[in-house]
């Protein structure tokens, strides 16, 4: 069996939707094989979000505290194909560093306003510094809660562009459905037709980033 592929989703501030983008990424990566969301933040809101649907969530959700290691990790978390690290909002703890620095792929949420990117500043040169130890590390931007028929501003696209890392093409729009899921505890592949359209956000941003 091919080693597990870690996808850990991060960013140093609250509020970007890190939460949301991890349990819905592992529940569409829980359709090509078994997935396992990691909560590494204190709250635990993960957790909670996965104990919380009147029918299972696709992916299994555990938390863990305390040291660790990319290759623990792995051992552990041994029985499935995609590991999902749901990042605390700090880059000053354990889990954030350690999650760089095991990960395959590190997905960072922003929201579309300068001023939200602005106070992500320190990632790119914590992607640089987990690079020297995982060098294989791709870490793209994903732009959550885009309003329908609304481009980015001209500000928006120069912060972007001096961030230094690539942005995806697919990315989250503003849907209450996302919301509504988390608060039913399921995934937006669990709701039917409501969750059609942010499904297929979710695909699409899976897609590109394991084009294969």
């Amino acid at each position: 069996m091919a080693a597990a592929q870690v996808l850990a989703v991060i960013n140093q501030k609250g509020g970007a939707g890190k939460t949301t983008l991890a349990m819905n990424l592992a529940a569409g990566l829980a359709r090509r094989g078994p997935t396992v969301v990691v909560d590494l933040d204190p709250q635990g809101s993960a957790l909670q979000w996965g104990g919380a649907g009147a029918q299972p969530y696709p992916a299994t959700v555990k938390q863990i505290s305390g040291r660790w290691d990319g290759a623990g990790l792995r051992q552990t978390y041994k029985a499935y194909q995609h590991i999902v690290l749901d990042c605390p909002p700090s880059l000053d703890s354990h889990a954030s560093s350690q999650a760089l620095r095991s990960a395959d792929v590190a997905l960072i949420p922003v929201l579309p306003s300068p001023v939200d990117l602005w106070a992500s500043l320190r990632l790119p040169q914590e992607v640089e510094a987990a690079r020297t130890q995982n060098p294989g590390l791709r870490a793209f931007l994903v732009l959550n809660q885009i309003e329908q028929r609304s481009a980015l501003s001209a500000a928006m696209q120069d912060a972007l562009a001096e961030f230094g890392l690539p942005v995806l093409q697919a990315a989250m729009r503003r849907r209450a459905i996302y919301r509504a899921s988390a608060l039913d505890g399921l995934s937006v592949y669990q709701m039917g037709a409501r969750g059609q359209g942010a499904a297929d956000e979710i695909d699409a941003i899976l897609k590109e980033v394991y084009p294969s």
